[in-house]
């Protein structure tokens, strides 16, 4: 959540050379009074549910038992400690880290895709997407696909895609399950949740409180969420509408030197700065099978109200940004057999309109862009008998953008940018214990409203950033067919060309967003789970990641704020018996930031 209207000229906060992280849940099963229900984990790889099986090559999956052991409070607490994803502190005392799929650093956020029920919560601003309004409970599974994935959803999908589900009706009858729990500062956490089902119908409520003084004075955070989800299943297909509404109020302290973080870290340069975010949505959807076809779509509509208010005694400024946004994707699916391979062909259109409307002493920054997208993608199974596939996919795409600002130097836009992505995996089990794939695209994000009202040349908008990706992986396992011990490695490399990013030597030392000569994203990831015994589980996560210019001036030197590796290991004890306990810990390298 960005307070302001764009982040990037505010001062640099120095991050620490080692960030280490750990958490430890114990849990009784008296304390939950919902019943321990199996768990069946479905997957959505192309957009459409399917079998484990036809998981996206090369994906991390959460289901809900794993939050559950985890003791995740939060959907953002779960993609870190679980799926071993870095995230940074956030700067407006909320619980909500910016995630950063493939070290993209300060615009982590503007490079990753994150998904709810299929519906696209990206922002069209400098902002990063709020997570923590997602109720916990009624989450089913999280599922984090690294690298490019533009052609299934859109800009921005460089780094990565994160998309969460909430859960399907459960069997018959009501279930329910009430959380407390409090800590240091004053740190206070109340959730419940119930759901129930008659014949074909089913609901899902749940709301929740949260808070915390924070660490540092005036870093207070307070929020308050509820949910409702409407299901009804019919001969072929199921319908519902989602609601879900959220308040955070928090209190900014202000940056801190390193004189004044020696002298009194918990003191507050802001005394009087405050702000609050309001954020509403609502999301009807449906899914049908004729024959060998299925159907779906989804219609949703979000408003999001920002405010913010900076109080000095040199200034006083009062900002508000209120901004909604329409999606409506529908899409199609044939399952069949060609040549006697079984083929999935998946075609669909993506339509998205947003709008702002800024209140601001320093910017009228008004913005609208719609979106206009078609997509396809096509995966043939083959030789079953070792589990090939490969899979070939192309979408296109036109933005159209408006924006003016009678406050600002930059000239009004008033535009069409026309984008195209593709994208070519494949899989391949070489051994009954080896599997290997190999995946390469294109992707690519355009200049959102914040990056273009801010930009440098001022003459004209930024260019679109697009990204060559390669990915080569190989999965280990222990016995065929058991997932109980598993090693995953990767290695990747994006190379991209007119990266938007915020330069703070342009401008007459002002700073401005601009394209930046080519850069890329090169290194290695190792996923790692394993039973060691019964009732005792370990996992872990490595990443190594190099993110440097390769041309210009700056040939050679490292991108700012990219830690080169980071470490995630986790230890679970769950004998069976109602209890468990998990211990975690996560190693954050050194990384540049100036």
């Amino acid at each position: 959540m960005n307070f302001a209207a764009s982040t990037r000229g505010a001062p640099a906060v120095k991050p620490l050379a080692l960030a280490c992280a750990m958490s430890l849940s114990l849990f009784a099963g008296a304390a939950c009074a919902q019943d321990d229900i199996p768990s069946t984990v479905v997957i959505t790889g192309a957009r459409f549910p399917s079998v484990e099986s036809l998981r996206p090559i090369g994906a991390t999956v959460i289901t809900q038992d794993d939050i559950r052991r985890a003791g995740a409070s939060d959907v953002n607490s779960a993609i870190r400690k679980i799926g071993g994803v870095f995230g940074r502190q956030s700067l407006d005392s909320s619980p909500d880290f910016a995630l950063d799929l493939r070290g993209f650093g300060t615009n982590s956020a503007q490079n990753m895709v994150i998904m709810v029920d299929g519906v696209r919560l990206n922002e069209n601003e400098l902002a990063n997407t709020v997570l923590s309004t997602i109720p916990i409970d009624t989450v089913e599974r999280i599922e984090i696909t690294r690298g490019g994935g533009s052609v299934l959803y859109g800009e921005g999908a460089t780094g990565g895609v994160i998309q969460i589900f909430t859960r399907r009706a459960q069997a018959g009858g009501m279930h329910g399950s009430v959380f407390a729990e409090g800590g240091q500062f004053h740190e206070h956490d109340v959730r419940a949740s119930l759901s129930h089902t008659v014949g074909v119908v089913s609901a899902d409520i749940a709301v929740a409180r949260q808070g915390s003084d924070n660490y540092r004075r005036n870093s207070g955070f307070d929020q308050t969420t509820a949910s409702l989800n409407l299901q009804t299943r019919f001969t072929g297909g199921r319908a519902g509408i989602h609601v879900e509404s959220a308040r955070q109020d928090s209190r900014f302290p202000g940056a801190l030197d390193l004189a004044e973080f020696n002298a009194d870290a918990r003191q507050a340069k802001t005394p009087k700065d405050f702000g609050s975010l309001d954020t509403d949505r609502a999301n009807v959807f449906a899914e049908y099978r004729l024959g060998a076809v299925d159907l779906a779509a989804d219609l949703s509509h979000r408003g999001r109200t920002v405010r913010s208010n900076y109080l000095s005694t040199n200034f006083t400024s009062i900002n508000a940004y209120d901004g909604r946004q329409d999606q409506f994707s529908p899409r199609a699916r044939w399952v069949g057999t060609v040549g006697g391979m079984l083929n999935e062909l998946v075609g669909g259109l993506d339509f998205t309109r947003w709008k702002r409307k800024t209140t601001s002493s320093y910017s009228s920054a008004d913005a609208s862009q719609s979106a206009r997208a078609v997509y396809v993608r096509d995966e043939l199974r083959f030789d079953p008998a070792h589990d090939g596939r490969i899979a070939l996919g192309a979408r296109h795409e036109t933005f159209d953008k408006d924006y003016v600002d009678a406050q600002a130097q930059v000239a009004p836009e008033d535009r069409s940018q026309a984008q195209n992505a593709w994208e070519a995996q494949a899989s391949y089990r070489v051994h009954p214990l080896v599997e290997v794939y190999a995946k390469a695209g294109q992707s690519y994000r355009v200049a959102n409203a914040d990056e273009n009202s801010y930009r440098y040349p001022v003459t004209d908008i930024l260019k679109p950033q697009t990204s060559h990706d390669l990915e080569l992986g190989t999965t280990l396992r222990h016995a065929p067919g058991d997932d109980s011990r598993t090693l995953t490695a990767r290695v990747f490399r994006h190379r991209l060309k007119n990266e938007i990013f915020y330069d703070p030597t342009l401008n007459g030392g002002w700073g401005a967003n601009t394209n930046l000569d080519p850069t890329e994203r090169k290194g290695f990831e190792i996923d790692a789970e394993a039973e060691i015994t019964a009732g005792w589980r370990a996992s872990a996560h490595a990443q190594h990641v190099i993110a440097r210019f390769t041309e210009g001036p700056n040939a050679g030197r490292d991108m700012v704020l990219v830690p080169k590796n980071v470490l995630t290991a986790r230890l679970a004890w769950v004998p069976g018996n109602g209890q468990s306990a998990d211990v975690g810990a996560q190693w954050v390298d050194s990384q540049r930031y100036g």
